[in-house]
């Protein structure tokens, strides 16, 4: 076995909504009549959501090879291979996280087997405690998740990974586990000894599934989304916009753009663009506004996301969260302060788009 890294730790989610993007003075439109809002919200759908694409993980999991029989506890291989297929993510990318962070929960450093190492990581797949908090899962069904069994800590790696966009984005989301591109080609080593055969590792430009698994729409709101969520990982800049970091607006901007629609820069300037959507009825493709940060206030939000369905947002958060863009739930913030549409400023009345 190689030493290990005692550098080697996950990421922690840190903060929910960052601080705001400041601008000039929001842009007059006209407040369409409320009939010319239904009729637009009943024919865009078909329009925003087109054909949706398949989703679906790596295919055939690979097989064990003599290494990775005769390197990784039978237990261990057991679970890496449940995960992997579980989340449509190659298991021997799971085992190679598991060799180069604990040796399969062999190495007896602190914070291995219980307590914490120097960096506050614990378990075989070593988590901080507040990145477990957040994905945990329940592996073994035995209502507790004990980030020291590797029952609960192997396919929490695997919903992490999931989470940061493998197996579309395996790379990233390698990085995203440690801020080292030195770690992922390790785990990647390990990885390609594990697997029997050639390993294929996907990093698409363009992901294909949502955070929970499910297919990302067709058509424009599928442009906006897939941009968007590619995103993931980058830094926060306060006033950057793209392609290396983006601030909260810039990247809903820049996510538009993509799909030949241009927004205003700045958060206050988005917020008066599209039509007004009641909480509960947002879609895949909508903005969601926060009342956060200077200059914020009721009816003038400093902060935006970009909703993709199921509660979920893709946001550009803050300079010291980890990670700074990333996707996460909206609904639970007390200073949500509403949704708007922007599409509906970019269709015919016969729910056709005359987008350029």
């Amino acid at each position: 076995m190689s030493p290990l890294s005692r550098s080697q730790r996950p990421t922690v989610i840190v903060k929910a909504v960052g601080p705001p993007d400041r601008g000039s003075a929001p842009v007059i439109f006209l407040v369409a009549v409320a009939a010319f809002i239904i009729v637009f919200l009943t024919l865009l759908v078909p329009l925003m959501l087109g054909g949706a694409q398949s989703c679906t993980g790596p295919g055939r999991q690979p097989a064990a090879s003599a290494n990775a029989q005769n390197g990784i506890p039978g237990n261990y291989l057991a679970l890496y291979q449940q995960a992997g297929a579980r989340y449509g993510i190659d298991w021997n990318v799971l085992a190679g996280i598991g060799k180069v962070e604990t040796g399969h929960g062999s190495s007896n450093l602190p914070g291995v087997h219980s307590g914490e190492n120097f960096a506050g990581a614990g378990g075989p797949m070593q988590f901080l405690a507040a990145t477990w908090k957040s994905f945990a899962v329940d592996g073994n069904g035995d209502g507790r998740k004990n980030r020291y069994d590797p029952a609960d800590a192997i396919p929490t790696a695997a919903n992490y990974l999931k989470h940061n966009g493998a197996p579309d984005r395996t790379k990233t989301a390698i990085y995203m586990y440690n801020h080292s591109w030195n770690y992922v080609n390790l785990v990647l080593s390990w990885a390609t000894r594990y697997g029997a055969g050639k390993v294929q590792i996907a990093q698409a430009d363009t992901p294909s599934c949502l955070p929970g698994g499910g297919p990302i729409p067709g058509g424009i709101v599928g442009k906006i989304i897939s941009f968007a969520m590619a995103q993931r990982g980058k830094p926060y800049v306060f006033g950057a916009s793209g392609p290396g970091a983006w601030d909260c607006s810039s990247l809903v901007q820049g996510a538009y753009r993509s799909a030949g629609i241009t927004l205003p820069r700045t958060t206050f300037q988005q917020w008066p663009l599209g039509i007004r959507v009641p909480n509960g009825s947002e879609q895949p493709g909508d903005l969601v506004f926060f009342n956060s940060g200077p200059g914020s206030a009721p009816n003038n939000p400093g902060h935006v996301g970009l909703v993709i369905g199921g509660g979920q947002m893709v946001v550009a958060r803050c300079t010291t969260c980890v990670p700074a863009i990333t996707t996460q739930s909206y609904k639970d913030h007390s200073n949500l302060q509403g949704f708007t549409r922007p599409l509906l400023r970019f269709t015919n009345s016969d729910g056709t788009s005359h987008v350029n």
